[in-house]
């Protein structure tokens, strides 16, 4: 079924509404096919996940018994949420016959129980598992033995991979690896956001996935090719996009895909013609839904990090936050509280370092905080 509306904010449906990196997807899938693992680094909502399933859906078509899966590990802890969280995503998908899928599950799976249940839609398997953790080990070479022993091409996505270096238990990093290096019919691609992690992970000689992957960046797609995709779907609707509306809308947000997505999703859905002014008026819309989301956020943050974060949205981009000037004009303390305020809005991704300095990493939070009072 085709969406209702083209500028899909979530999911993926089709190169159809998938626009541009076509030098990206060729690089990956080329890396792939060939059996080279790939390391994905964007920041967060720039596209990875979007190309990811591009990438899939490419490699299916090219051969239809190919098997891949996605898993996103930003919400796990420890290596037992990721265990948990790697078995319900790819148990008992090898096989198209259900009973053949348990029967592959209950011959590798000996560490713990599954539990089997099925989708109400699809008819196939879901496996849950419960696991001690004096097995999880064991339980996560079962899974990859499982996976060796299909004779299918298998591709895995793992995005947020940076998210396992902070796993309380050491010696994960080598423990996936020594796994990984064994499965000759599975290709991995590793894509993260937080970049400075994921370069040491996969660049720095003392890391286990050392020169493992093909490394793979993306940044913001180029404005004339983006107007392009989208003016076109306006042009099937019978209406003009211009393209001076396009480019202020694409430079309010320095071409951060997500964002650009979310405010022409809005534009195709309403009856007027979109312009400047509906441009601005979609973001004022987006901004006031998310208040209360953003009152209760802020709420958790002590005063002296609000309001650098206000600094920070109200500047814009602050090249040197340690600077007397940024500190004087926003009636902040010592730099020694402002380094110490930074430190834990980087770390909670409330604040990004561009290559032109330090921003709000929510655009739309970034629109809100300059609204309230200082």
């Amino acid at each position: 079924m085709k969406p209702n509306n083209p500028f899909l904010i979530t999911g993926y449906h089709s190169p159809e509404y998938f626009c541009d990196r076509e030098q990206e997807t060729e690089g990956m899938i080329k890396a792939l096919y060939n059996g080279r693992n790939v390391t994905l680094i964007a920041p967060r909502r720039m596209g990875k996940t979007g190309l990811v399933k591009n990438v899939f859906y490419k490699l299916r078509e090219q051969e239809p018994d190919t098997v891949t899966f996605y898993m996103d590990i930003y919400s796990t802890q420890s290596l037992g949420d990721f265990i948990r969280l790697f078995a319900s995503t790819v148990l008992g998908k090898l096989d198209s016959v259900p009973q053949k899928a348990l029967s592959r599950v209950g011959r590798f799976i000996k560490s713990c129980r599954p539990v089997f249940t099925f989708d109400e839609l699809t008819g196939q398997p879901k496996v849950t598992i419960d696991i001690a953790p004096s097995s999880e080990e064991a339980t996560l070479k079962e899974i990859f033995d499982y996976l060796q022993s299909s004779e299918k091409r298998c591709y895995i996505a793992i995005d947020e991979f940076q998210q396992i270096a902070e796993y309380p238990e050491k010696g994960f990093e080598a423990l996936i690896r020594s796994y990984i290096q064994f499965v000759p019919n599975i290709n991995f691609v590793f894509a993260g956001s937080k970049q400075h992690i994921m370069q040491e992970m996969f660049h720095s000689a003392k890391r286990p996935f050392y020169q493992s992957t093909q490394t793979q960046v993306i940044d913001r797609i180029e404005k004339d090719v983006y107007y392009h995709f989208a003016s076109g779907f306006f042009a099937k609707q019978g209406r003009e996009l211009e393209e001076q509306t396009f480019g202020y809308l694409y430079d309010a947000f320095d071409g951060h895909t997500w964002y650009i997505q979310t405010l022409l999703n809005r534009l195709y859905s309403y009856p007027e013609k979109p312009d400047i002014r509906m441009v601005d008026y979609a973001i004022g819309e987006v901004v006031a839904e998310s208040t209360y989301t953003y009152e209760n956020l802020l709420a958790a943050y002590p005063a002296s990090n609000v309001r650098l974060l206000k600094a920070i949205a109200k500047a814009g981009c602050v090249g040197e936050i340690n600077s007397g000037d940024f500190i004087a004009e926003y009636k902040l303390r010592a730099a020694s509280s402002v380094n110490s305020a930074l430190k834990k809005l980087i770390d909670k991704e409330m604040v990004y370092k561009t290559a032109d300095g330090y921003i709000v990493y929510d655009r739309f939070l970034a629109i809100w905080l300059r609204q309230q009072p200082f």
